[in-house]
C-alpha cells in the first residue's frame, strides 16, 4: 500500500513503487565471527584472521562470483598454517548463519499484505545462497517477486552497474525505489544513484520510516 498522491506530495517524497531489500543483516543474520569464535581461543587472534587473512574484500570476491575452490586454494597456499581455518570458511559456511532476523521479516511479511511490491538485492555468493534459499526457516523468501544474488549476476553494490540492472529488471526510475540496507556504502551509492534509501540499524528505526512514507498503515 503506498501513499497517496496527495500525502506524497504534502511530505514531499517520491511515491514508491517497490521496496527492495538487502537481505544479511538486514532480514537474515550473518557473521563469520559465529563460525570462528569455535575454532580460535582468543577474539584478538579471530579478528587478525578475518582482517589479514579470509578479509572482507576476499569475501567480497566471493559475493561477485569467484568459485570457493578457487579462492580457497589460493588462501591455502599463501597461509598454508591457516589452512583448516580457510577451509572452513567453504565447508562449516553454514555455521556463521544465524537464522532470520524477526522483527524485520515480520514488516517485511505486513508490506506483502498490504500488497506491496517486493524485491531484494544482496551481496551473496550464488554457492552459498542455494544453502538458504529453500531451507524451512527462509520460507518468507518467497515474498519477494525477485531475489537479486550478486553471485550470479556477477556484480556487486555499492558499484552502479548492479543498481542499473535492478532499474533496466523493474522499468523504474530510481525514485520510486525504497533500497534498505545496513551498509552506509552501499547506501551512498544508492542515493547519488537517486534511490529512496533508509539505511537500516533496527526493526524498529525502519517500520517507523515505512509508515511515514504510507508503506505501511
Amino acid at each position: 500500500m503506498t501513499a497517496t498522491s496527495a500525502e506524497t506530495a504534502s511530505r514531499g517524497d517520491q511515491a514508491i513503487d517497490l521496496v527492495l531489500f538487502d537481505l544479511g543483516g538486514v532480514l537474515i543474520d550473518w557473521d563469520p565471527r559465529r563460525l570462528y569464535r569455535k575454532m580460535f581461543r582468543s577474539e584478538a587472534a579471530m579478528e587478525v584472521f578475518l582482517a589479514t587473512v579470509c578479509t572482507p574484500a576476499w569475501n567480497l570476491e566471493l559475493d561477485r562470483g569467484r568459485p570457493f575452490a578457487e579462492a580457497v586454494a589460493e588462501l591455502v597456499e599463501e597461509h598454508p598454517a591457516q589452512r583448516d581455518a580457510i577451509e572452513a570458511y567453504r565447508d562449516r559456511w553454514i555455521e556463521m548463519i544465524g537464522g532470520p532476523i524477526a522483527p524485520t521479516v515480520a514488516l517485511l511479511e505486513e508490506l506483502e499484505a498490504q500488497g506491496a511490491e517486493l524485491r531484494a538485492l544482496t551481496n551473496w555468493s550464488a554457492e552459498t545462497f542455494r544453502l538458504v534459499r529453500d531451507a524451512e526457516p527462509y520460507r518468507f523468501l518467497e515474498h519477494f517477486e525477485t531475489i537479486y544474488v550478486s553471485g550470479e549476476l556477477r556484480l556487486i553494490k555499492p558499484e552502479p552497474e548492479i543498481f542499473h540492472h535492478v532499474l533496466d529488471d523493474t522499468a523504474l526510475t530510481a525514485p520510486c525505489i525504497l533500497f534498505i540496507d545496513d551498509s552506509a556504502a552501499n547506501i551512498s551509492a544508492a542515493d547519488q544513484l537517486g534511490f529512496a534509501t533508509h539505511h537500516f540499524s533496527s526493526a524498529q528505526g525502519l517500520g517507523v520510516d515505512l509508515r511515514r512514507r504510507g508503506l505501511l498503515a
